[in-house]
């Protein structure tokens, strides 16, 4: 005979006080929770993966800046500019390259920045390349 015989086949109990809990209410407290809020979003960051900024030769530095002169007496005329720049990462060390097609809506010589019609300021030295129709005729 175990200890537990004379209340095994007992009904359970039920409160006269308290209504019965919703079974929504009941399987929420089995709900999972993560202990160490953010642990997840730090690992994706960690693993996340930037690439570091290309050292461009001297020479592809000399085209671009030919581009760059170009484009700045023919502001008017060029019409849509394809740049590809490194745009660094805001958390992390270094970033990626990106591809933008746009006007140029202005060039600033003295603080090294172009600024395109959509918003976008590009500096001169994150420019790997820069490309229009026109540079092809040019031989640039």
């Amino acid at each position: 005979m175990s200890k537990y015989d004379d209340i095994i086949n007992l009904e359970r109990p039920i409160s006269k006080k308290r209504m019965p809990m919703s079974i929504e209410n009941r399987t929420a407290q089995f709900a999972p929770f993560s202990a160490l809020t953010g642990y997840e979003d730090a690992v994706k960051e960690t693993a996340r993966i930037t690439d570091s900024k290309k050292i461009l030769s001297e020479g592809i530095k000399e085209i671009i800046n030919e581009k760059i002169n170009y484009i700045k007496n023919n502001l008017k005329t060029i019409g849509e500019v394809k740049m590809t720049y490194f745009l660094k990462d805001k958390k992390k060390t270094g970033g990626k390259y990106t591809t933008i097609t746009d006007l140029v809506k202005k060039i600033d010589i003295n603080n090294c920045l172009i600024y395109l019609s959509c918003g976008t300021i590009i500096s001169f030295d994150d420019i790997s390349n820069i490309d229009n129709p026109i540079f092809d005729y040019l031989g640039m």
